[in-house]
């Protein structure tokens, strides 16, 4: 027997009347059993069959209306055909299919709701991300030192963590660049060490003091890539995730190559071989904050919204799945 679904809405009452006369006098020369599948019932569904219903597919035929009682005759034929030298050369794949298809399993059920609920989960781990970086300094703070150094090691294969280009928290100061940043009024990392500020290793295991604060488990760009995403997050969840995907070439453009060009021309000034002579950089917390920010933003932007459209089409091919599982099995005990 072979599965015919019919994507309608309750607007279409009577096109959907004049289909299933048409496939009741095709009973005799197809088995087959009906599922009807309400497209307004999920956004995925909607959006892949609006301005197609009544929709009728059977296996990898479909027709769209309006069509002729011959059309749906001549597709009926073709599936049952299809599906009879199927069985008959007991193709592995086809009865791999058919077994799947008539069990909806744990996860099958995992990923609809992981599909309803997976900007939620995002925003939650990115906003911890976020703020286990902040706790390690907190747990300094307190004198919860084992923790805190739990943390900073956690981050470090994921950040440089070098203590010019971060935040610091409960000290003079919020932040103490390099004397190379050229910011006036502030402390330079230098000043308020004592260390050599060339001396990446030394900038890179010094997590604070007392005095001038603890420092942020990751860097003042990377908070603000992740601030950004989980901004946009937030936006993209409020908007019910209409929002379109961003150009790649606009994603290129503002967020990639403005963190590219300020942190690539910084490179040189770590690096203490080269000649007197060469220009260096040093980026301020101000340009890694807005780079960084654009990165995040934009990168989420372009990312989020095809995301959303793979999950909504896994969401739409396991929802036909459970209505043709749940009709066809009501169907079955209706005729018991």
């Amino acid at each position: 027997m072979i599965t015919v679904t019919l994507f309608s809405t309750p607007s279409l009452a009577g096109e959907e009347r004049i289909i299933r006369g048409y496939l009741q006098k095709n009973k005799k020369r197809a088995q087959y059993q009906l599922v009807v599948i309400d497209i307004t019932s999920d956004p995925s569904l909607k959006k892949e069959y609006d301005g197609r219903v009544p929709y009728l597919q059977v296996g990898p035929y479909h027709l769209s209306w309006p069509f002729a009682q011959q059309e749906l005759q001549v597709l009926l034929q073709a599936a049952s055909d299809r599906q009879a030298g199927l069985e008959e050369i007991k193709d592995p794949g086809h009865t791999t299919r058919m077994e799947r298809g008539r069990i909806f399993s744990k996860s099958d059920r995992f990923t609809v709701w992981f599909s309803n609920h997976y900007m939620l989960i995002f925003n939650i781990l990115v906003g911890l991300y976020i703020g286990l970086a902040f706790l390690a300094p907190t747990f300094m703070k307190v004198g919860a030192r084992g923790p805190a150094r739990v943390l900073y090691t956690m981050y470090s294969p994921l950040c440089h963590q070098l203590a010019f280009r971060s935040w610091f928290l409960f000290g003079e100061q919020s932040f103490y660049p390099r004397e190379l940043a050229g910011i006036k009024g502030v402390l330079t990392y230098g000043q308020a060490t004592g260390f050599d500020e060339r001396d990446v290793l030394t900038a890179r295991r010094f997590v604070g003091n007392e005095l001038i604060g603890y420092k942020v488990a990751l860097c003042e760009r990377d908070i603000a890539i992740y601030l950004g995403i989980l901004l946009f997050g937030i936006v993209f969840s409020i908007s019910r995730h209409k929002i379109k995907s961003l150009p790649w070439f606009i994603w290129v453009v503002i967020g990639i190559a403005p963190l590219g060009v300020d942190g690539a021309s910084q490179l040189p000034s770590l690096l203490s071989f080269l000649p007197s002579w060469l220009p260096l950089r040093e980026s301020t917390p101000l340009l890694r904050t807005i780079t960084g920010a654009l990165f995040g933003i934009t990168t989420a932007w372009y990312g989020y919204p095809l995301v959303e459209e793979s999950v909504l089409d896994t969401r739409r091919i396991l929802l036909q799945k459970r209505a043709i599982i749940q009709q066809v099995a009501k169907a079955e005990n209706e005729d018991r």
